[in-house]
């Protein structure tokens, strides 16, 4: 391995300790849908990544995405999330406990957004297989809406130890979109 990392160093190219490996790819069809899952997720990676293009139906500009792990849909507060977003005028942060049941996943435009506008997202899942500790995720969301979009930074926790097998989806409000996009992918590596 040294070698391997050395010899690769020495020529230029830098060295990958990690590989991601696609795991399901779902795409909203006509009509958007309601929520999207993500199950039987194998726990045979380091992390897992989700990487998708959304829109929402709801009348307003923007919407939120929750997310849960393993449906949980246990009483108490477990999800938590801090967040530092701003819209090109302005940067705005602040923290909380979500609901009980759930936690902020991204933020994407909405029905009242530009026609065609969809966000982008990248969500980290670390270390979702290890039954030692609480669950800790980091995200970036963003869109532009001819001027008027926003950029997120998000940290999430769920505190529980259980490996997260399923990951369900889903908007605050009406729908996702046709051809918002989801992509798992799995981490292999450090």
């Amino acid at each position: 391995m040294l070698n391997t990392v050395l010899g690769s160093l020495s020529s230029g190219v830098a060295a990958s300790t990690n590989s991601y490996e696609s795991i399901s790819t779902v795409t909203v069809g006509s009509g958007g849908s309601a929520s999207i899952s993500f199950t039987s997720i194998p726990a045979t990676y380091t992390h897992l990544q989700i990487r998708a293009i959304i829109r929402g139906t709801a009348s307003a500009t923007n919407v939120d995405s929750i997310i849960r792990f393993n449906n949980d849909s246990t009483v108490g507060n477990y999800y938590y999330y801090h967040q530092l977003y701003g819209d090109g005028s302005s940067a705005t942060s602040n923290n909380a406990n979500s609901d009980t049941t759930a936690t902020l996943y991204s933020f994407a435009p909405a029905a009242n957004a530009t026609a065609s506008v969809f966000g982008g997202s990248v969500l980290d899942i670390l270390d979702y297989s290890n039954t030692n500790k609480y669950k800790t995720t980091r995200s970036l969301h963003g869109y532009d809406n001819n001027g008027n979009g926003f950029i997120i930074l998000r940290s999430g926790l769920w505190m529980q130890t259980s490996a997260i097998n399923r990951i369900d989806l889903t908007p605050s409000s009406n729908n996702f979109a046709e051809y918002s996009q989801f992509a798992l992918y799995g981490i292999k590596g450090a």
